[in-house]
């Protein structure tokens, strides 16, 4: 409850803020103007005999005296030790632990849940999965190794990592574990009848939908500071992307026509997560967006999923997952599949070289070493091997291809007595 009374008394100074032209200009997402409705707050609270007028004159002097190696003296100060009591005046700022985040079930947030340092108590609190973590984290390496030089951070300073990690974490873990639910609703499992078809798995969680089930995060991000305009419009690729890959998807198991325009739309937005992890470098660094990298990085993260389905696409078959020889195969057919994919391999890394043209050279050379280690190092990773591309051979059977694996896999196990 404490918490509400909180959030409301800030908003209701957001509000005054408004109307009295007091907003922060600049601010994007609010981060600006909620730092100072709550430092307004802190002005009003009574402390000893100090009226609202030697407050503001006190303050007033202080901040000309103040700069950041001050603030950062300052912070080292404060973490040194925990909070002993006493008479202390603390400024409440919300945080992840003190929010009041729609939710329930991860894929049901229809309930409140809050967790509160002194007495926690959990109700219906939306769950990571140690397997979302587990798989987010070769994507968060993969991420700070090939992203962090865009921001000027050296990826070999410890520090540099642990102080985004948290932000970072949670926000692609949630994202892994929406998308794996997605998958779920695609999985093709065999009927118990032997000559049955496969039919699609179904999944209990249903009820709510892609928007609902980002709502969370979109509120810990915006509690946060950290949520734009143009972060949101991202999530909502994400959205797309699911929606897209089960339109695609179910389009295939039921052998039913596709077309190019939402193959190539999924493609570009599949990596949505990446774009939103590095929206978010940008709110907590305190940079401004850099368009041209952001759009440098959009072609090469284009040309990585192409790899990267390339790499997974007899596992894509299997799961019946997005996949973009897939989608080729069944728009253009087994012989011409191939040579449509590599015309547009090749546009794509003419565009690539383009962009790469226009960076400072010694960005687009480290990002260059890094692509060439990634590549070395092999698996699902930013690592994209310019003109040596290797397309699998098709699947031109799907279903059998499915039955004909689960055939080996029973076959190779082994029971134990």
């Amino acid at each position: 409850m404490e918490g509400l009374l909180q959030l409301e008394k800030v908003q209701r100074v957001l509000s005054l803020m408004g109307s009295r032209g007091l907003s922060d200009p600049t601010a994007d997402g609010g981060g600006g103007d909620r730092f100072l409705a709550h430092f307004l707050l802190f002005l009003v609270q009574p402390f000893d005999s100090l009226t609202v007028e030697k407050k503001i004159l006190l303050v007033s002097e202080l901040l000309r005296e103040v700069n950041s190696d001050t603030l950062e003296e300052v912070q080292h100060l404060a973490n040194l030790e925990g909070t002993k009591g006493g008479g202390e005046v603390r400024i409440i700022l919300p945080s992840p632990s003190d929010q009041d985040i729609s939710s329930g079930h991860l894929l049901r947030p229809t309930k409140k849940f809050k967790m509160n340092t002194d007495k926690l108590t959990i109700q219906d609190v939306p769950m990571i999965g140690f397997d979302a973590m587990t798989r987010a984290n070769s994507t968060l390496e993969d991420f700070c190794r090939s992203y962090f030089i865009f921001h000027g951070l050296d990826i070999d300073k410890p520090q540099a990592v642990f102080k985004f990690l948290p932000f970072l974490s949670f926000t692609e873990s949630y994202i892994y574990q929406l998308d794996a639910s997605n998958e779920d609703s695609l999985l093709l499992v065999p009927d118990k009848y032997p000559s049955a078809v496969l039919e699609r798995k179904k999944i209990a969680s249903t009820e709510a939908s892609l928007s609902d089930m980002l709502d969370p995060l979109d509120n810990l991000l915006q509690c946060q500071g950290l949520m734009t305009d143009q972060l949101r419009n991202e999530l909502k690729s994400g959205i797309q992307y699911w929606s897209l890959e089960r339109k695609l998807c179910q389009a295939l198991s039921r052998n039913d026509k596709i077309s190019i325009e939402d193959v190539m739309k999924a493609i570009h937005l599949k990596s949505f997560d990446y774009r939103v992890l590095n929206l978010m470098m940008y709110q907590l660094t305190g940079q401004q967006v850099n368009e041209l990298h952001m759009e440098f990085l959009s072609v090469s993260e284009f040309l990585v999923e192409i790899s990267d389905d390339l790499y997974d696409y007899e596992d894509d078959v299997i799961d019946n997952t997005f996949n973009i020889l897939r989608m080729f195969t069944a728009i253009y057919g087994p012989l011409d599949a191939p040579k449509m994919l590599a015309k547009c391999i090749g546009e794509a890394e003419e565009k690539y070289e383009s962009f790469s043209k226009k960076l400072d050279p010694s960005l687009s050379g480290s990002y260059w070493r890094r692509c060439e280690e990634a590549t070395r190092e092999g698996g699902k990773i930013s690592g994209h091997t310019y003109g040596t591309w290797n397309i699998p051979p098709l699947i031109r059977d799907e279903e059998s291809f499915r039955r004909d694996r689960m055939n080996k896999d029973d076959d190779s196990s082994v029971t134990i007595r």
